[in-house]
């Protein structure tokens, strides 16, 4: 994997966890609005994506959802599988290869 292939990575990875805060912005504000809410079942799914630091964030930076369990608990759970993924990529670099070399 080259360093253009890192930093193609990184930005997607940046992208995709934006657009999943700006997803739980919208739906604390329709919390707060009385408006039509984002299932859990979606916010978990858009997390296990690839979004859960950005879930993570607005969890904590919009105190969104922090009390609802087993939401909770289930976004931790993808935190901490993410890290294990990244960290099993870093220091078993010929797994990389299963990463798609082109997008």
């Amino acid at each position: 994997m080259t360093m253009i292939d890192v930093i193609k990575w990184a930005f997607l990875f940046l992208a995709l966890n934006l657009l999943v805060f700006s997803i739980y912005l919208r739906d604390k504000q329709a919390a707060r609005q009385g408006q039509r809410r984002i299932s859990e079942r979606t916010l978990l799914l858009l997390a296990l994506i690839g979004g859960s630091l950005g879930a993570v964030a607005a969890q904590q930076l919009l105190r969104h959802k922090t009390r609802k369990e087993p939401f909770r608990s289930i976004l931790a759970a993808i935190l901490i599988l993410h890290g294990a993924l990244i960290a099993a990529l870093a220091f078993v670099p010929q797994w990389s290869f299963l990463l798609p070399q082109e997008f």
